[in-house]
C-alpha cells in the first residue's frame, strides 16, 4: 500500500533549537517540514559537491609538471602580449 507521500520516510535527531528555527522558516516559506529539510539537504548536497568538482581539479592541476605550467605560462604572456587592453 503506498503512503501519501513519494520518497523514502526518516527519523532523524536534532538539536531543539535547530528544529525551533526550522519550524519557523517552513511556517514563513508556507512549506512543509518535509519539503524544508529535503529542499536544505539537497542544497548542501550539491554545494558539497561542488566542493568535490573543485578538490578533483586542484588535484589535476597539482600533478601537472613544471614544464607543462612555464608553457603554459609563456603561452600566455604571447596572447597578453599581443592584446590590446
Amino acid at each position: 500500500m503506498p503512503g501519501y507521500t513519494t520518497g523514502m520516510k526518516i527519523a532523524i535527531s536534532i538539536p531543539d533549537d535547530i528544529f525551533r528555527d526550522a519550524e519557523l522558516l517552513a511556517s514563513e516559506l508556507h512549506c512543509s517540514r518535509s519539503q524544508l529539510y529535503s529542499r536544505a539537504v539537497k542544497e548542501y548536497v550539491a554545494r558539497r559537491s561542488s566542493d568535490r568538482v573543485t578538490e578533483a581539479l586542484n588535484a589535476a592541476c597539482a600533478d601537472e609538471d613544471e614544464g607543462d605550467l612555464e608553457f603554459l605560462r609563456s603561452a600566455a604572456e604571447q596572447v597578453l602580449e599581443g592584446s590590446e587592453w
